[in-house]
């Protein structure tokens, strides 16, 4: 006997969230420059993690950010979320500020900021979705 497939819904969800409005992608920008500076990135590195020219990454934290593209808004976000849920899992600021740059078995011994500086946005994906489901046992 064959195995039959199971039919899926392929419809849109009913909730589908708003885009991200060029004033929020700038407030997530500016947040973002501080939590860089606070897990003690260099500019090249954040640069890395917004897909960004150095130069202009230098330029927009220097004199607030130009347009936005969808896939910078969509960076910004996941990093947002993997701050969130850094302040949930961890007390302690400092113990979540820390955490991006320490060596970590979920990632074969290297840091979560190594795995986001290969610099393509499923490389920051992977680090929320370890977060998010570590923190869903919470």
């Amino acid at each position: 006997m064959m195995a039959q497939l199971q039919p899926i819904d392929t419809r849109a969800p009913d909730f589908v969230p708003a885009p991200i409005t060029d004033e929020e992608a700038a407030a997530m920008f500016r947040a973002a420059v501080n939590l860089f500076r606070r897990w003690g990135l260099t500019d090249d590195e954040a640069a890395v993690l917004l897909d960004l020219k150095p130069r202009t990454y230098g330029r927009w934290k220097a004199e607030g950010p130009g347009r936005i593209s969808r896939d910078g808004r969509a960076r910004l976000s996941n990093i947002m979320g993997i701050h969130k849920a850094l302040r949930i899992i961890f007390r302690e600021t400092q113990r979540a500020y820390g955490w991006v740059k320490a060596p970590n078995e979920a990632f074969a011994g290297r840091t979560a900021l190594d795995v986001m500086l290969g610099g393509e946005m499923t490389d920051i994906m992977r680090v929320r979705r370890y977060l998010d489901a570590v923190r869903g046992a919470w």
